[in-house]
C-alpha cells in the first residue's frame, strides 16, 4: 500500500508572509515614517521573497493538502508580489519605460494592473462567504485597498493612494490575526483566538426560510 505523508498546515505561513509584505508596502503607501513618494526599494526583498517565493510555496502546499482556494489566492499573492517586484526594480526598466512615455501612460498603467486585482480579489470574496469570518473580511477590505491604490494612481491624488495604505495596513493585521489563529492553539499555548464559521450560520438561516440542500 502506498503511504503519503502527512502535510503541516501551510495556512500560517501564507498568510503571515501576505501580511508582513502588505503592512511594510501600506506604510510607504501612507507616508508614515517618511514622505509621500519615496521610492518603494525597500519592499524589494519582501515582495520577492517572503510574500512572494514563501506565499507561493504556501499556495504549492495548499495543492498537496487539496485545497484549491488556499492554493490558487496563496499562489496567486505571490505572483502579485513577485510581479510587483518587478515593477519597482529598476533593472526591468518597467517604470522608467512608462515614465518616458509621458502623459498618463504610468498612472493608468499602475491603475490597470491594480484594476485586474481588485476583479481577481471581489472573485475570492465572493469564495469566502460560506468559510469563515476572518478570511471574508480580510477580501473584503483587501478589495477595498486595491480600489484606492487603483483610483489613487490612476487619477494621481495622493491622499487617495494614503487612505489605501490605512486600508492596507488594517488588511494586513486581520490576515495576521487569522494566521495567529491557526498557529495559537491548545497544544502550544494557554489561550486560542475566536475565527467564527460562517457555514453554520448560513446553514441555520437555511434552515430557517423553510429549504433544505435539495430545495424542498
Amino acid at each position: 500500500m502506498t503511504q503519503f505523508r502527512k502535510l503541516a498546515n501551510p495556512g500560517p505561513l501564507g498568510l503571515s508572509s501576505f501580511a508582513l509584505t502588505t503592512f511594510v508596502l501600506s506604510l510607504h503607501n501612507g507616508a508614515i515614517g517618511q514622505p509621500f513618494g519615496t521610492p518603494t526599494s525597500i519592499v524589494l526583498g519582501l515582495a520577492f521573497f517572503y510574500g512572494g517565493l514563501c506565499q507561493l510555496l504556501a499556495g504549492m502546499w495548499e495543492f498537496a493538502q487539496n485545497n484549491t482556494f488556499g492554493a490558487t489566492a496563496f499562489s496567486s499573492y505571490g505572483g502579485f508580489w513577485m510581479s510587483y517586484a518587478v515593477i519597482i526594480t529598476p533593472g526591468f526598466e518597467v517604470l522608467p519605460t512608462l515614465t518616458e512615455a509621458g502623459g498618463t501612460a504610468k498612472a493608468h498603467g499602475l491603475g490597470i494592473f491594480l484594476l485586474g486585482w481588485v476583479i481577481m480579489t471581489f472573485i475570492f470574496f465572493l469564495a469566502t462567504l460560506r468559510s469563515n469570518l476572518g478570511l471574508c473580511l480580510l477580501f473584503a477590505f483587501l478589495d477595498i485597498t486595491f480600489i484606492l491604490l487603483c483610483a489613487g494612481d490612476w487619477t494621481g491624488t495622493p491622499n487617495v493612494t494614503k487612505a489605501g495604505g490605512y486600508m492596507g495596513m488594517f488588511t494586513a493585521f486581520i490576515a495576521w490575526y487569522i494566521a495567529a489563529s491557526d498557529l495559537i492553539t491548545t497544544d502550544n499555548s494557554i489561550f486560542t483566538l475566536p475565527n467564527p464559521s460562517l457555514a453554520r450560520k448560513f446553514s441555520a438561516n437555511h434552515i430557517e426560510d423553510g429549504k433544505t440542500e435539495d430545495g424542498n
